[in-house]
């Protein structure tokens, strides 16, 4: 019998081929210095990942049916096997080296982990995972679209991100309501060149009233007589990319 927790938005995939499509995605483990695997869960992924016994691979479930079940079925790995919420875990002590994390990630929690992803951008260099489909097209969405935000804009700003595939509710057990989509992040080589906690702060007063242009939303954070006659004061903010944003930032801290 499925063992399952609502509170932790559990849907277990069981499609076998999306679940080797995800790990192909993944790649080899051997190309990163660390792998974590968030909510393996039953292991419908770790299974794949687990092949040839990989010295790399961590992973962290605060279930703790699964945490468990997981330490008797990968005896060898068992003190890899985090029994933490992963939003809560002391990640110091884990990502003391490069790391790409993966996972079926619970929908409730899903743009918590992007963020956390963020800001440990230093040592995690890739992500592979699964979402809800409306939160990996913020994700992965370019200036222009109805899905481009501040997800988009505070991800794309420290990682290259690509939507993959879609994943239909019919390929979990118990099937989610929506339908699902697997996103790959990869770190960018160029750090921003700005305050980042103002670009941060400038991204999200921008989208505070996205119907807006620069020129309005602006107003309140910097004063009038600093929003020039520049025609990017006139864009809407899903009109802007990141280096536009970033100039922003750079035109404010210089007021």
């Amino acid at each position: 019998m499925l063992h399952l927790k609502k509170s932790l938005g559990q849907h277990f995939l069981k499609d076998e081929k999306i679940q080797r499509k995800i790990a192909d995605a993944i790649g080899d483990l051997k190309a990163y210095a660390r792998v974590i695997e968030i909510g393996p869960g039953q292991g419908a992924l770790t299974k794949h990942l687990t092949k040839g016994k990989p010295d790399n691979l961590y992973l962290i479930e605060l279930d703790d049916h699964w945490a468990e079940y997981q330490k008797t079925t990968n005896p060898w790995m068992a003190d890899r096997v985090v029994h933490e919420d992963f939003l809560r875990t002391d990640l110091s002590k884990i990502l003391l080296y490069p790391t790409h994390i993966v996972g079926n990630f619970p929908y409730n929690i899903s743009s918590q982990i992007v963020f956390t992803i963020i800001d440990h951008r230093d040592k995690i260099t890739a992500m592979t995972g699964m979402f809800q489909k409306e939160v990996g097209l913020r994700i992965a969405a370019k200036p222009g679209k109805k899905d481009y935000g501040v997800l988009s804009i505070l991800t794309q700003a420290y990682y290259d991100a690509e939507y993959l595939f879609d994943v239909p509710p019919e390929s979990f057990d118990p099937p989610p309501k929506v339908m699902s989509g697997v996103v790959r992040l990869t770190r960018r080589t160029e750090a921003l060149q700005c305050d980042e906690v103002l670009f941060k702060r400038l991204v999200k007063q921008a989208f505070t009233q996205r119907r807006k242009t620069m020129r309005n939303s602006l107003k309140g954070m910097i004063h009038e007589k600093n929003i020039s006659a520049e025609a990017i004061f006139d864009k809407r903010p899903e009109q802007l990319t990141v280096k536009d944003f970033e100039a922003l930032t750079n035109h404010i801290a210089s007021s």
